[in-house]
């Protein structure tokens, strides 16, 4: 039997399953585009579990693997992120020529470089597939829907650029201690996922604690007082 925070994922989404799993857990908005989506902790983990599906099973990845993260602060990047994680794969946030695959945007999609598997996102909040995408690179909308939303994790590796999980559980616990971020709180941030520390701060802290996150992409300062009113904000990151 595999025991809790055998991955970081574990950690993060199971104490959060077990007491509220249906409550909102990340609201994302573009403020570029309008888009509003919100996810309850059951959501995102259907999500995480059908990436982690595909890894393994489409992609012939193991514990251990690596895999090239070039997404922004996105919803859909949160899943993708805990779906590495439960597969037991190492995220890296820059083109890694030693990463076994690489998840990124159609923009991002020269960086990738001899990385062996390449999955592109939309990250368009309808789900259509990227259009006219290389021979060779993978519609990550179009493979992950046929995946299950169940994954039952077979080991794990390193978590985030050669941290351990109990090195990157111990860095987003402090980073949410030195915030102030508590299981009670809404969490409103727009700092990019761009490295591993940014990472830490602006969502494995607000999540190792299970807070609600508001993540903005694109904020536009004229709504952020609305903003904060009409989601009942608590902490803010940035």
């Amino acid at each position: 039997m595999r025991e809790l925070n055998d991955t970081l994922t574990d950690a993060v989404l199971e104490p959060i399953l077990a007491r509220d799993p249906a409550g909102p857990r990340i609201t994302h908005y573009d403020d570029a585009t309008g888009a509003r989506i919100e996810l309850s902790a059951l959501t995102l983990a259907n999500w995480a579990a059908k990436t982690a599906n595909m890894i393994r099973d489409e992609f012939g990845l193991s514990p251990g693997s690596r895999v090239a993260v070039l997404l922004p602060a996105h919803w859909q990047t949160a899943a993708v992120l805990l779906g590495c994680w439960w597969a037991g794969a190492e995220v890296v946030l820059h083109a890694d020529q030693d990463a076994e695959l690489a998840l990124v945007t159609a923009a991002r999609l020269d960086e990738t470089g001899d990385i062996p598997e390449v999955a592109a996102l939309s990250l368009d909040p309808m789900g259509p597939p990227v259009r006219d995408l290389p021979i060779g690179v993978t519609d990550y909308a179009t493979s992950v829907r046929v995946h299950g939303d169940q994954f039952r994790p077979g080991g794990i590796g390193c978590a985030l650029d050669g941290m351990s999980v109990a090195e990157a559980l111990e860095a987003a616990r402090k980073s949410a201690g030195r915030q102030g971020f508590t299981a009670e709180d809404r969490v409103l941030s727009s700092t990019p996922w761009e490295t591993p520390a940014e990472l830490i701060d602006g969502f494995l802290a607000p999540m190792v604690v299970g807070a609600s996150l508001v993540q903005v992409t694109n904020p536009d300062p004229a709504v952020r007082e609305k903003r904060i009113s009409s989601e009942r904000v608590t902490a803010q990151r940035s």
